[in-house]
């Protein structure tokens, strides 16, 4: 039997980055579980995995950390010699909803450092090991998949740093995906809408109304397993002449209608 190819899903201890990790362990992908603080989470994400017949591995990691960035590479790639796939999923909403206006210079730091800085210089290490991969073993097919946001576009006033850490990450795909399709390494963007997470706890009456009112030409929540089943497509090659491309997973939100 060969290895199983490696995937790196960076905040997989909860919400859709559980969901992605279940998803492709059960298509026979070996998980790392990244985590940054709750290693409880990770701890039953894994065992979950493992309930499935998978493999997985939980290791700490603060992505919007230099040092903590590097450890997890080195501890991937130590024990597995491989990166298959990336999975930007890790991010954060600011602490505190505040006004554009008052907004304060720490919470605008924090949220792009883990949303957008973090996974940007994750992504460009990651790149180089699976450059080196794809040197070693042609048959490789690396991806990388950015876990992005209908905030890339739409106004939220009162979580700004969010909706630009967003708004980066789509031309963080761009970016990438121009850089290193010469590889062989597809880059892409799979844009989650009203999803039911952790992060959208604290505003269920509001979005429970506004899908009520047909916010989305699909009238109901999303859920972790939407996105995860958007993202093992993506990773099991359903698009072999596609980079740089946005996969919506929004409900319909994405389109204007009247």
């Amino acid at each position: 039997m060969s290895d199983p190819q490696v995937a790196l899903v960076t905040g997989a201890g909860r919400g859709i980055g559980r969901g992605i990790a279940l998803a492709l362990a059960e298509k026979g992908w070996q998980v790392i579980v990244n985590f940054r603080s709750n290693a409880g989470a990770a701890d039953e994400t894994a065992a979950a995995i493992r309930q499935v017949g998978g493999r997985a591995v939980a290791v700490q990691a603060d992505i919007g950390s230099a040092a903590d960035r590097n450890r997890l590479v080195q501890a991937v790639l130590g024990q597995h010699q491989r990166i298959d796939l990336l999975v930007n999923n890790a991010g954060m909403a600011p602490r505190q909803r505040a006004d554009l206006l008052t907004m304060t210079e720490a919470s605008y730091d924090e949220v792009m450092a883990v949303n957008l800085k973090g996974p940007f210089f994750l992504t460009q290490q990651v790149a180089q090991a699976m450059i080196e991969l794809r040197q070693r073993d042609s048959t490789a097919a690396p991806k990388i998949i950015n876990i992005g946001s209908i905030s890339a576009y739409t106004s939220s006033t009162n979580r700004g740093e969010y909706c630009i850490s967003k708004a980066g990450m789509g031309m963080m795909t761009q970016l990438f995906a121009d850089r290193l399709a010469e590889y062989g390494i597809y880059v892409y963007e799979v844009r989650p809408g009203i999803i039911a997470t952790d992060m959208t706890g604290p505003v269920t009456e509001k979005y429970d109304r506004l899908i009520a009112e047909g916010i989305t030409p699909i009238q109901r929540w999303g859920q972790p397993d939407d996105v995860a089943k958007a993202v093992v497509a993506l990773a099991e090659g359903i698009l072999p002449f596609s980079t740089g491309e946005v996969i919506n997973v929004d409900g319909g939100f994405h389109f204007r209608r009247l």
